[in-house]
């Protein structure tokens, strides 16, 4: 307990007594190596990470039975297209509704307004947690346009945090929400380095004791349990099959630039229309009221650009990717509009979920409209160049976009290009407000 307490803190060092003094009493001796200091760290960590990946598989199986009554047995029932557009509007109309309904029911309500919420951010209350997840599971299975990675990521911390402090009350807080962060994010991507390079850019900005590894060390190990938790029980892939990109040229560096910039300027546009679109909604002054017309708003917008806009977006940018020819720029470019919008809406009326996946799907449709206007633009360039460029705008966040990006592919060759891709279109978004709003409404700077 004690040797948790004093994780990321410095070792004490005795100062030497002057010459022909009288030593002082002596005190507490030097403290614990940093190695002696990180080795309590590994149990807690592996069972935070194996925790958390129980928690999101949980989530994620409930969401897909809820799906599939949803959007085959009833349809089915009831001699209806499964994607209708009338089936569509129905179908995220009532999930608005219902989760209106159990946000206003359920203790806590369940959480805090999503549009003020990050992906990292200080432990719930433990009874928030039932009504969270609930709510979670309803928004990935009714259709809307958001990932689990914020509402879960907050679960798992609150649960960890609340038994970390119940088991070991002198540990420290921000050891349980490090850990339980990384165990999420580890089984969200299938792999520790996601969580490394997310907590790299936090623990950078906040200045503490010890060295970065070592402030990385518990995080470390919670994420591979996480992502080997889940990698063993669900098998998780991001590879979206595409063609290999195998051989960089000179011309693929304008056009890596041209379609992250493209990304950046879309994802910027819903960057800035997020607190004028959340205050539309605060306007009514009744989650119930808000959920339900934001769910007939997306039910609207599915029946525009399709029911592969609809959902967190990962299994939908699989089908895309099977078969870039199938689709005209045109039709690409109706998706990734669409979709921003989509995400816009969902993330402002109060659904509870995230905006990484949603914004996938985004640079991925934006990429491949770029290969069909110009098909000598390598599809794999494009669409790792469109993720990252619409991931820096949404998340501002630049590992997290580059790992994200790269790992759709799976091909090394990509990365030296998507790297100078990342220097305009990071110029284009640092600075610029974020997609998350303080307590009053304003956006963060």
């Amino acid at each position: 307990m004690r040797l948790l307490r004093r994780y990321g803190e410095p070792v004490a060092t005795a100062s030497p007594s002057p010459a022909g003094s009288t030593p002082a009493p002596s005190g507490p001796g030097p403290g614990p190596t940093p190695a002696l200091r990180l080795l309590p760290v590994i149990v807690p960590a592996l069972a935070v990470g194996v925790a958390s990946a129980l928690v999101l598989l949980g989530v994620s199986l409930v969401a897909e039975k809820l799906q599939d009554v949803l959007w085959e047995t009833l349809p089915d029932a009831l001699s209806v297209g499964r994607y209708s557009a009338l089936w569509m509007i129905a179908v995220l109309t009532a999930s608005g509704l219902v989760a209106g309904l159990l946000i206003r029911a359920v203790p806590g309500h369940a959480g805090p307004d999503p549009a003020t919420t990050g992906l990292v951010d200080p432990p719930l209350r433990p009874g928030v947690v039932p009504g969270l997840l609930l709510v979670t599971a309803l928004t990935l299975a009714g259709g809307i346009s958001l990932g689990p990675e914020n509402p879960i990521t907050a679960a798992n911390i609150a649960l960890a945090f609340w038994l970390g402090r119940r088991f070991l009350p002198g540990s420290s807080a921000e050891l349980w929400l490090s850990l339980a962060a990384a165990g999420t994010i580890g089984a969200l991507f299938g792999t520790p380095v996601a969580a490394a390079l997310i907590l790299s850019e936090t623990l950078a900005s906040r200045p503490g004791p010890g060295a970065l590894w070592d402030r990385l060390f518990g995080p470390l190990a919670a994420g591979a349990a996480g992502a080997l938790t889940m990698t063993l029980l669900e098998h998780p892939s991001f590879d979206l099959s595409l063609p290999p990109y195998t051989h960089p040229h000179w011309g693929d560096l304008l056009s890596a630039a041209v379609v992250a910039l493209a990304g950046a300027a879309l994802g910027l546009l819903a960057v800035y229309a997020f607190p004028h679109v959340h205050r539309l909604f605060r306007a009514l002054r009744h989650p119930v009221l808000a959920l339900t017309l934001g769910g007939l708003l997306l039910g609207l917008l599915g029946a525009l650009g399709g029911h592969l806009t609809l959902f967190k977006g990962l299994d939908e940018v699989k089908t895309l990717a099977a078969d870039p020819a199938g689709w005209s720029a045109g039709e690409f470019a109706v998706m990734a509009v669409v979709k921003t919008a989509a995400l816009l809406v969902a993330a402002t009326c109060g659904f509870r979920g995230g905006r990484i996946f949603p914004a996938v799907f985004v640079g991925v449709a934006l990429g491949l409209c770029a290969h069909a206007l110009v098909d000598r633009v390598p599809p794999a360039l494009a669409v790792t160049c469109g993720v990252l460029g619409v991931l820096l705008a949404v998340t501002r966040q630049g590992w997290l976009s580059l790992f994200t990006a790269a790992v759709l592919v799976g091909d090394s060759a990509v990365l030296p290009v998507l790297c100078v891709a990342s220097l305009p279109a990071w110029l284009l978004v640092t600075g610029r407000p974020q997609m998350q709003l303080r307590e009053d409404g304003t956006p963060l700077g």
